[in-house]
């Protein structure tokens, strides 16, 4: 049930949809002779139903003079045909009816003729010769279609050159019917290939048959006319005196076909005929390559073939050196309409050659050349320059059967960005510039010429920067860098149609300069210099900088009672208050008041001297010799009056003395009693004398011959008079009155602040 709903839907769509038909148009027909008549005509629009064409062919009868129906056919298309052999000659007249569910429609009956509409068979070609001794000639023979007796025919004959798109057509209508029709085809080119084609048709046909098949024929060989196109390219001479020429040469225009010459032939002789002709070369090329010596020649060159040879072609060759004027003031290239035009400037010549080739290409035979004259401008064929590359066009004057300097230009016929950038490198950064450079574009990825070159940069996270310069530089010094920042740059090509990045660098800029390291390494070896003379001048002057900057001072801190038995007992002050255990009783020794008067303690220094004096008088004489009996110990301590009765010394807190103020201080200088005498009615002071070890042995071996002469002490120079204690104004009340007596201890530290009485103002020895 669905279906049936399915196809009644459709059934009445078509209806809907359905038209009547339209009147057929443009009704044609064609006599396929002896074979059948095929009318085609144009249907109209689309009617969505079945519909049926009756094709009804009339025929005139003269007697009664209409239309007389003859037959039909019918076709659901638009075309229809009546067979052979029901189709005699006579005239007809076609008429068209489309008929449909609807309605139907019929056409106008159109008349016709047999004759107009007859097409033909295609003829066969039976041969395409030439004739011996007839030039530029072919016989072409072929077999007429079949057609009616008495019928006249017309022949159409096409000639195409091979390997050219040059063509030809020629008509050959006869008034008698032949079934074998043969031509002359004249006006052809010497010894050059031919293809024939032939298609005929009735008298009063308006269709021609379909073309033969086609045959090839070659016309007589004759003898060049016309010389080559000769042309050469010399090569700088050798240091033997040679030089290579390269000939070559082009068939001209008059030659349609490079197989009409057999080869060519090659020969040179001297300008000035002085020497012998050379050798006649023979090639089938279209090139030479002769090793001339260095004078003027004569070359020449044809072309030959087995009817004869053609004119010859000469051209002369310079000797080495030879300079020739240029005659040619200027040219200029340009492109217009696929065409590459060169004009220039010349003076007082009339003959050139062009001469051009791509930049890149250094084998002289893929030269290009062509001779003018009369004109001072040319326009090549199209399609002779390639696009995006270079070429070197080159201008020659002719005169006097010379050939002059060319004037050379270079040219693009077709610019586009280069295919590759500029290789990058970046050479030598310093502190605030770095050099980058570049190597040239090769010349096959140019595609055009190179306007300038520009240098882009940026450090990291900076603002990208450039610099342009010209297309003949190839290294440029980046300047106004930031130290020890790295860099990234790149460079670009650019012509007149656009530009191409390089790669890209990335480089690093130095913390210091040449001129900074060379700062610093001066300094460094001046420094070195200097510490290497300072430690020259130590070494050897050790002693005398020890005795500047580091005098021997004593040190109370480590004042004891050493050396022989015998000079402690003659020289010391203090022997007599020593304990059996070496130390020294605090009895025997006398503080002065920091605020005795000089007299005072001067007086109290006497009395204690007589009376160590008078104790030890008799000690000091047992142990002198007997030979030196007058000399007696109690006058050697007489000295002890001229000391200076003060030496202060504080103890610091890091328990360390420091004397305060300087005295004079006996040195153990050893002179005899009677010079000593002398001395001390007259007291002289000297600068401090250190004690050499010869002195303490003399000392130690004539205690009792000698006396001490007192010299001037540097470091107790202040205390000239009197010896006083200072106790310093801030110390505890504590402080103050223990400096007034000695601990009874032996050798112990004094406290910070306390004064103190040292052994060397006695004369005893100091151990360091």
């Amino acid at each position: 049930m669905f279906f049936s709903l399915l196809w009644l839907s459709v059934v009445l769509c078509r209806i809907y949809t359905a038209v009547s038909p339209e009147k057929p148009k443009n009704i044609s027909c064609i006599y396929y002779y002896d074979i059948n008549i095929t009318c085609s005509w144009i249907s109209g629009r689309e009617t969505h139903l079945n519909t049926t064409y009756t094709l009804v062919r009339k025929h005139y009868d003269d007697g009664i003079q209409q239309w007389i129906n003859r037959d039909s056919c019918q076709s659901n298309n638009g075309s229809c045909a009546f067979f052979f052999p029901d189709i005699p000659y006579a005239r007809y007249c076609f008429q068209v009816t489309a008929k449909n569910a609807l309605s139907n429609s019929t056409t106008e009956c159109v008349p016709m003729e047999m004759l107009e509409i007859e097409k033909l068979e295609a003829p066969d070609i039976i041969s395409v010769e030439k004739i011996a001794g007839i030039k530029q000639l072919l016989n072409i023979t072929w077999k007429n279609p079949m057609v009616a007796p008495e019928r006249h025919l017309c022949c159409l004959i096409q000639y195409r050159k091979m390997h050219s798109n040059d063509s030809g057509n020629v008509t050959d209508c006869t008034n008698r019917t032949e079934t074998i029709k043969s031509y002359n085809l004249m006006g052809l080119q010497d010894f050059t290939e031919y293809a024939i084609a032939i298609q005929c048709k009735g008298a009063l046909a308006k269709f021609w048959s379909e073309w033969s098949e086609e045959r090839i024929g070659r016309t007589e060989e004759k003898a060049p006319s016309r010389k080559v196109d000769l042309w050469r390219v010399i090569e700088s001479s050798q240091s033997s005196g040679n030089r290579y020429v390269h000939l070559m040469w082009k068939l001209l225009e008059e030659f349609p076909s490079s197989e009409s010459i057999h080869g060519y032939k090659i020969w040179y002789i001297p300008e000035n005929n002085a020497s012998p002709a050379g050798p006649t070369h023979n090639t089938t090329d279209k090139k030479f390559t002769l090793l001339l010596p260095g004078e003027a020649y004569v070359l020449s060159v044809i072309a030959y073939n087995s009817a004869g040879e053609s004119p010859e072609a000469t051209l002369r060759i310079p000797t080495i050196g030879e300079i020739t004027s240029t005659h040619i003031d200027s040219v200029w290239t340009f492109t217009l309409r696929k065409k590459m035009i060169v004009t220039w400037e010349a003076s007082s010549v009339n003959e050139y050659v062009i001469e051009w080739y791509k930049e890149w290409d250094t084998e002289p035979f893929n030269r290009s050349w062509q001779y003018v004259s009369n004109t001072t401008n040319w326009t090549s064929q199209e399609g002779a320059f390639e696009s995006f590359i270079c070429y070197n066009i080159s201008v020659y004057p002719l005169f006097e059967n010379k050939i002059g300097a060319p004037y050379s230009v270079q040219a693009y016929f077709q610019e586009k960005p280069p295919t590759v950038g500029p290789e990058t490198k970046a050479d030598n950064p310093g502190k605030n510039e770095a050099i980058i450079k570049w190597n040239e574009i090769d010349k096959i990825h140019k595609n055009g010429f190179i306007r300038n070159y520009t240098i882009f940069y940026k450090s990291e996270g900076g603002k990208e920067l450039n610099k342009t310069v010209n297309c003949n530089v190839l290294q440029y010094k980046l300047s106004s860098l930031e130290a020890n920042t790295q860099y990234t740059a790149y460079v670009n090509a650019a012509n007149s149609a656009g530009g191409k990045n390089g790669n890209t660098v990335t480089f690093k800029t130095s913390k210091f300069n040449k001129e900074d390291l060379l700062y610093i390494f001066i300094s460094l070896g001046l420094c070195m210099l200097f510490l290497l003379l300072l430690g020259i001048i130590c070494t050897l002057k050790k002693q005398t900088l020890k005795r500047v900057c580091w005098p021997d001072v004593p040190n109370p801190a480590e004042s004891i009672v050493v050396g022989s038995e015998d000079v402690f007992m003659c020289n010391s002050l203090l022997k007599q208050g020593q304990s059996e255990d070496g130390t020294v009783g605090s009895e025997n020794i006398s503080v002065l008041e920091p605020g005795m008067p000089h007299e005072n303690q001067t007086e109290l220094l006497l009395i204690k001297h007589e009376n160590y004096e008078s104790d030890h008088t008799d000690t000091c004489a047992k142990d002198v010799p007997n030979d030196h009996k007058k000399e007696l110990c109690n006058k050697e301590h007489e000295v002890v009056k001229s000391f200076s009765p003060s030496l202060p010394y504080i103890v610091t807190e890091q328990d360390f003395r420091s004397q305060m103020l300087s005295a004079v201080k006996p040195n153990r200088k050893i002179y005899p009693v009677e010079k000593l005498e002398e001395d001390f009615s007259k007291p002289q002071f000297s600068p401090v004398q250190n004690s050499s070890s010869k002195d303490n042995e003399n000392e130690d071996g004539e205690c009792t011959d000698i006396k001490e002469a007192a010299t001037f002490n540097p470091y107790l120079k202040n205390s000239i008079n009197t010896r006083e204690f200072i106790v310093p104004e801030n110390l505890p009340d504590r402080n103050k009155n223990e400096s007034r007596t000695q601990s009874t201890a032996p050798f112990q530290k004094n406290t910070a602040g306390q004064s103190y009485v040292t052994l060397d103002m006695f004369g005893l020895t100091i151990a360091h």
